[in-house]
């Protein structure tokens, strides 16, 4: 089949949340302020690993490539969900929404395997911290970044061209906020069982083989702090630890309950609700997570304000 006969849709229609008519300037207001915030927050967080020379190190090396995912990974779906809730516009062209599945599925990925690259630097912290700046040298960190960057490009785009290759012959109606892999999968009219393979093949690479590697870390972690004397430095390497814990149980409770879970528990609206969670929610809590459990950000934050009071005086 030739690639313009591929589909005869030349826009979806996203039915985004169900939400009464009366309700959609609160929630538009709502949304944009925490798309605001997310913006906003993690800008903040990347400034402060920037200009403040005691966060040059490998953790705030990878937050700051975190904070820019989660923001990008917000504006892949948010901004467009605001234009529709605006506008009352639902239309997204077909070559629109390939390319926002495309960067959904890039970010989502890549934050997968920032937060694992982050339980291996607090596992080498702690375990091996006589040889942490050994081991955790600028060039593997650069590496396990650039490695990160390189798989979720290959997974994103294998998942697109495979979609692309797909037919909508009638149906164009998306029942969600943003164009979603399994929701345009169930659209199609054409034999999806390779696209389904590749998704449970690559799925096995981005999400379940970090997310085990992080509780193989973890593992390590809790066994050390038990057998080993407390230390300062292991006590600070530990306040860490808290934050990330708290990023991973975020990230990863929402994708279980909404990719892991067996369907008949997952309605519509729960799918959504969970998409909104990591979608929305997520990228806007880890700001405050980290900066409201770690004296390092708390001191550079309170470093940037007297520079700026002592500018202006």
């Amino acid at each position: 089949m030739r690639p313009e006969n591929q589909s005869s849709v030349s826009e979806f229609l996203l039915l985004g949340l169900r939400i009464r008519p009366e309700q959609q300037a609160v929630f538009f207001a709502l949304f944009l302020v925490v798309y605001l915030t997310t913006v906003l927050g993690n800008l903040l967080i990347i400034l402060l690993v920037r200009l403040d020379s005691r966060l040059h190190t490998p953790m705030y090396f990878f937050l700051s490539h975190l904070a820019l995912t989660d923001n990008s990974f917000s504006s892949v779906t948010v901004p467009k969900m605001l234009m529709n809730m605006w506008t009352q516009d639902l239309s997204i062209t077909y070559k629109g929404c390939i390319s926002q599945t495309y960067f959904f599925i890039f970010f989502a990925d890549l934050d997968s395997f920032l937060i694992t690259s982050m339980a291996y630097d607090r596992y080498v912290a702690i375990c091996h911290p006589l040889l942490y700046t050994t081991i955790m040298s600028p060039s593997l960190c650069v590496m396990l970044v650039a490695m990160s960057w390189v798989i979720v490009c290959a997974c994103a785009l294998l998942h697109s061209l495979l979609l692309a290759r797909l037919s909508f012959c009638v149906k164009n109606i998306v029942p969600h906020f943003f164009c979603d892999l399994g929701a345009l999968l169930r659209l199609s009219c054409s034999d999806t069982s390779l696209n389904k393979l590749v998704i449970f093949t690559a799925g096995l690479t981005a999400i379940v083989l970090p997310f085990l590697c992080i509780l193989v870390s973890y593992g390590h972690i809790g066994v050390t702090v038990l057998w080993v004397p407390s230390t300062k430095g292991i006590c600070k390497a530990l306040s860490t630890c808290g934050s990330h814990l708290s990023v991973v149980i975020l990230y990863y409770g929402a994708i279980i309950s909404l990719y892991f879970l067996p369907s008949s528990i997952n309605s519509n609206d729960s799918e959504i609700i969970a998409s909104v969670m990591y979608t929305v929610v997520t990228p806007m809590l880890n700001p405050f997570i980290y900066s409201l459990r770690n004296k390092d950000m708390k001191g550079a934050f309170g470093k940037l304000l007297n520079r700026k009071t002592y500018s202006s005086n």
